[in-house]
């Protein structure tokens, strides 16, 4: 009999982080394969990603509904109820054997609890990892409610174990998003820029730039400051539109203010193709995604890392962390553009996670001892 895992998704970042994984775990003889779809996926607003799961050949098997009325603390905290209900039900039609969890977002959260009381094993991928803000506390959160940790460094592996988590059950496997990511950035800088309007002789910056939750009065303000910052200094700009936590109707508003920018483009959504080309074409990446502090590296390229969203995460040498500060962001652009490209070392792993968490998955011991979880100090 197969063995039945389930993975929840809520984003188009955990799952173009999650996909090769998510298709080799399709792929395995002793596995099956189910996903429950939520969040943002769902959305118009946030460009209905469910779509390229589907187009991804990969099974959408629930779908868990929130509400989008607002960004705002609340809100996040509302939906988290209503996904543990929604959650609770699908793994009930589904039956799992293991449910599986990546990061530190609330839907993750959600998941996990459901899934615990329902007396279902959890693997938690990237956890460890610190950042500061209140994606840190979930993120422990969820490595506490999680049986299994399949961890991006030895770092994080070592805070895990001195957590008490019990050191047998925390694999270094590497970040899953890695993987093959040099071989999907297909289009060259000139075709991307051509094809949207801008001046491949000219530098070019991609933003990703998130609110974080606990500065939302500021999200707006910051996000200006960026753009007007990269455009005095003659740069083109490339910005994704942020996730829906509280701040980021700000964030979208000071992007539209520039939308109309000659030097300016604003995207909702890039399927993951052409998100990574991007991220290898640019001449800098600028924001605080986590994706400037752990994928860029493959591509050496510099990232410019504002505020505190990904305050004490461990940094590639690609990284320039500074102050939401028009000075300081303005230093550090001319700084990555005198410097250009890194060289291409990536502390977050080696390219082949999806093979290792495939073992595992098929591999882990599920017998009952495994839900009676204790703290090992």
């Amino acid at each position: 009999m197969k063995r039945k895992v389930c993975y929840i998704t809520g984003t188009r970042a955990d799952f173009g982080l999650m996909r090769s994984t998510l298709t080799a775990l399709q792929d395995s003889q002793a596995l099956e394969l189910s996903i429950v779809v939520t969040g943002m996926h769902l959305s118009d607003k946030y460009g209905k990603t469910a779509d390229d799961i589907k187009a991804a050949g990969l099974p959408v098997n629930a779908v868990v509904d929130v509400d989008f009325a607002s960004a705002t603390g609340a809100e996040m905290a509302r939906n988290l109820g209503k996904m543990v209900s929604g959650f609770v039900d699908a793994f009930l039609d589904i039956k799992p054997d293991l449910v599986m969890v990546l990061g530190d977002r609330g839907e993750m959260l959600a998941g996990a609890l459901s899934a615990v009381h329902l007396n279902i094993p959890v693997v938690h991928i990237h956890g460890g990892e610190r950042s500061g803000t209140i994606d840190e506390s979930i993120r422990h959160a969820i490595s506490k409610l999680s049986h299994f940790h399949f961890v991006s460094t030895s770092e994080s592996r070592d805070r895990l174990v001195r957590m008490g988590e019990q050191a047998a059950n925390v694999y270094l496997t590497g970040a899953p998003g890695l993987d093959g990511i040099e071989a999907l950035a297909v289009r060259s800088r000139e075709e991307l820029l051509r094809t949207t309007g801008l001046d491949p002789t000219r530098p070019v910056a991609l933003m990703v730039y998130h609110p974080v939750v606990q500065e939302t009065e500021n999200a707006g303000a910051g996000t200006a400051g960026i753009i007007d910052t990269l455009l005095t200094g003659g740069l083109q700009l490339v910005a994704l539109k942020p996730n829906s936590d509280a701040g980021s109707d700000q964030i979208r508003a000071a992007l539209e203010e520039h939308s109309g920018h000659d030097d300016v483009r604003i995207v909702t959504h890039f399927p993951r193709e052409l998100f990574v080309s991007w991220m290898a074409a640019a001449d800098l990446m600028i924001g605080n995604s986590s994706a400037g502090i752990i994928e860029a590296a493959s591509f050496g390229t510099p990232v410019i890392n504002i505020g505190s969203r990904q305050n004490l995460r461990e940094r590639n040498a690609n990284v320039t962390d500074v102050a939401v500060d028009t000075a300081a962001i303005e230093k550090a652009v001319q700084k990555a553009l005198g410097h250009g490209r890194y060289e291409r070392l990536n502390l977050y792993g080696d390219g082949h996670s999806v093979d290792r968490i495939a073992r595992l998955i098929e591999t882990l011991p599920l017998d009952p001892s495994v839900m009676m979880k204790s703290n090992a100090y």
